[in-house]
């Protein structure tokens, strides 16, 4: 079976553009957009920001991206054509809600206020605000009479009710509402009729590898790899592939795990209890931690079967569009964002949230049927390459952006009636 048609990466957005995506060019024309981010490194919602960019600035757009810190998603931007303007920003952390440190907090909200309003002084047509962990700037855009646009990529479903309210009512102000899934829409109507009422659901782009090799014909020879993608965190469910694999090893199956990630500032503890997890199950030599890496293709060449062990809800799941793209049996916890991500997507094992004995299972049974889930794999990626197409994506943003401006109508929905990507 042949491979997955060729794929442009979504780490080189610049030097190629596709034609699809030139042809929407000029569409944003004389329209100025400020982008607020909330960091600086190549995550879900970083890369997610990154196509949002190179669509506005391909269609015409000048592009001013805002960011409280440097990181390798500068170069990224610059090189979209986008200006980069690193600049204090209020970001809401945990660590925002203890006490002790409410005096900085403060601090960091006045900086920000002076801040925003230097760039606010700029008159953009538009500012588009990425995750809801920046609460000041749809308020101060629209104080000014500048439109805004918020995108969710969060979704908090196991907050309480009053929570969730706190959560999204700095984006009240905003003028239209992108959530990445369906599930992340239905937290936002938790917490805000009114918000729900404008929040549209437009999928992420995501772009597959420049070229995607098939798995391996063959298990024979090595130890099986099983590969985690993301950050280390008990919300990602890392602990639940090492305690997997753990039990297949014990159970006399060969399998080596790369874990590839880093955690958020604070969470240290947690990569130091993964470590001693491994240690104290005789796993050293089987598990790696590689650190963050720019470029998961390589990661995922080597991969046999990706694990994407989210316990809790996932607001889409760029990990498992990735690893499907790269044409590898993937197992996700049957639950929240992941379920649309890798709908009618063949070659996916989904497993109850939280249950390593279950991950276990299905990685049993993924070698035992190998042939037919390495073929199964396959399709996946050509599905996933026309159900996540940055083009799609990037054209479904331009129109959006056009609209608020008001300098063009909406053209007829590529993405379906709600704005979500279908195949």
């Amino acid at each position: 079976m042949t491979g997955p048609s060729r794929q442009r990466s979504v780490h080189e957005p610049s030097p190629e553009l596709s034609e699809p995506t030139r042809a929407i060019g000029g569409g944003l024309s004389g329209v100025r957009v400020l982008v607020a981010h909330p960091g600086a490194e190549l995550y879900g919602s970083d890369r997610v920001v990154l196509e949002s960019v190179v669509a506005m600035t391909v269609a015409g757009a000048t592009v001013d991206v805002t960011l409280p810190e440097r990181g390798p998603l500068v170069a990224r931007l610059e090189r979209t054509g986008a200006t980069v303007l690193l600049e204090p920003d209020l970001v809401l952390r945990k660590r925002v809600l203890r006490p002790r440190n409410w005096p900085s907090t403060t601090a960091d909200a006045f900086r920000t206020i002076g801040a925003s309003q230097r760039l606010l002084r700029r008159r953009p047509d538009l500012v588009y605000v990425n995750t809801i962990t920046l609460p000041l700037w749809p308020l101060l855009a629209r104080t000014r009479g500048i439109p805004v646009l918020t995108h969710i990529h969060e979704a908090e479903a196991g907050a309480s009710p009053s929570m969730l309210r706190v959560l999204y009512a700095p984006h009240l102000p905003a003028t239209a509402i992108i959530a990445n899934s369906e599930f992340s829409r239905s937290i936002v109507a938790r917490a805000s009729v009114s918000l729900a009422r404008r929040t549209r659901v437009i999928y992420n782009g995501v772009a597959g590898p420049v070229t995607a090799a098939p798995a391996r014909a063959s298990l024979e020879g090595r130890p099986v790899r099983l590969t985690y993608i993301g950050r280390l965190s008990p919300r990602k469910g890392t602990d639940l592939v090492i305690t997997a694999a753990a039990e297949l090893v014990d159970d006399g199956v060969d399998v080596e795990v790369d874990i590839l990630g880093e955690v958020f500032e604070g969470y240290e503890w947690y990569a130091e209890a993964l470590r001693n997890t491994v240690a104290e199950r005789g796993l050293g030599s089987r598990v790696r931690f590689l650190g963050f890496r720019d470029d998961v293709w390589i990661a995922l060449q080597l991969a046999d079967i990706v694990v994407i062990p989210s316990p809790v809800g996932e607001p889409f799941g760029n990990t498992a569009v990735e690893a499907a793209l790269a044409a590898r049996p993937l197992v996700v916890s049957e639950s929240s964002g992941l379920l649309e991500a890798t709908d009618g997507l063949p070659g996916v094992h989904r497993v109850p949230p939280g249950d390593a004995s279950a991950i276990a299972d299905a990685v049993r049974d993924i070698i035992a049927h190998w042939p037919d889930h390495r073929a199964r794999a396959e399709a996946s990626a050509r599905v996933a390459a026309m159900r996540f197409d940055p083009e799609r994506y990037r054209g479904a943003i331009v129109d959006l952006v056009a609209a608020l401006v008001h300098r063009s109508a909406p053209r007829p929905d590529r993405t379906g009636s709600d704005g979500a990507a279908h195949a």
